[in-house]
């Protein structure tokens, strides 16, 4: 067994949290992922990894030993890296974790894009509506959509995310349409569980802003269900133009408070700030720059 081998099964299988979820990651045996693990633990003379039928708890040298890990890989990847882009080459994996939603819609096109242009990268995507650590879970990069806060990871822009009122026309015609923000505290409003203002809708008109804490019977982690809610006619969402364009433009959803505008958000490129960033997250970062058109193509109509 390679050492850098060793350590990336070990990686993986504590950032996955079982042997066989890890080797699915690593498209290996789960005998041979465990066969890994426990040559690194002989070598080193510690065990890593405390194994039970139920689960798998890492030990405190585990911690410090996976840690240290992170960085020294990603410390040899910068170096292959850094070798492969002297050769005008980006190859190699490339870990990307996405929201659902744009994952689906809209990033996997782009990923099989990229891959036409690229093809010594392969691309493992992982689509979760959680804020992941990219550094700690062992991801080169994120596709991340909000107002981002400091943090010590690079993020570039890629596009502009604007969020609209919508809902269906038979939910309008049952209860009225609302003619201003404050309205909506009469109706049934379908809330986003992840968003931070989940409960509080925040409005800017003419002159002033509205902040309005908005109640009703169904709430989700995931736009796609709130978006299937609000056309079921279970009430009005507030949801980024990406996930109910199309609906709109259809029909399907109709546009209300449209004199009213939410702060907008942002589509970012998320990755960690390092000496030399590899040559597949480089070149990935580079195609997205304006891929989705200014402005986005979900927009249009």
């Amino acid at each position: 067994m390679d050492t850098i081998d060793g350590m990336r099964t070990f990686l993986a299988v504590v950032t996955e949290g079982s042997f066989s979820r890890a080797a699915e990651r690593l498209s290996m045996s789960p005998q041979l992922v465990s066969k890994y693990v426990a040559q690194l633990e002989s070598r080193l003379g510690a065990r890593l990894i405390n194994r039970s039928t139920r689960r798998l708890s890492i030990t405190e040298v585990g911690q410090a030993y996976f840690e240290r890990c992170g960085d020294v890989l990603a410390d040899i990847d910068e170096m292959e890296s850094a070798v492969g882009d002297a050769t005008g080459m980006a190859k190699g994996n490339l870990r990307i974790n996405a929201p659902m939603s744009f994952g689906t819609l809209h990033l996997s096109k782009a990923v099989a894009d990229y891959q036409r242009e690229q093809s010594e990268v392969s691309v493992d995507l992982t689509l979760d509506d959680r804020v992941v650590d990219i550094v700690s879970e062992g991801y080169d990069m994120a596709i991340r959509i909000g107002r981002l806060r400091e943090s010590s990871l690079v993020a570039r822009k890629l596009a502009p995310i604007r969020l609209v009122v919508c809902a269906s026309a038979d939910y309008l015609a049952k209860h009225g349409v609302p003619d201003t923000p404050q309205d909506l505290k009469e109706h049934e409003c379908l809330r986003y569980t992840l968003s931070s203002d989940a409960d509080r809708w925040r409005f800017t008109g003419h002159t002033e802003t509205d902040d309005v804490r908005v109640t009703g019977k169904f709430s989700a982690s995931n736009g796609d269900a709130i978006r299937l809610a609000a056309m079921a006619g279970r009430g009005l969402a507030l949801q980024p133009t990406f996930i109910v364009g199309d609906d709109i433009r259809k029909g399907r959803l109709q546009l209300v408070l449209e004199d009213f505008e939410v702060e907008p958000m942002g589509l970012y490129a998320v990755y960690a700030h390092r000496k030399y960033l590899s040559g597949k997250v480089r070149t990935f970062v580079d195609f997205l720059d304006g891929y989705f058109g200014s402005p986005p193509y979900w927009e249009c109509g």
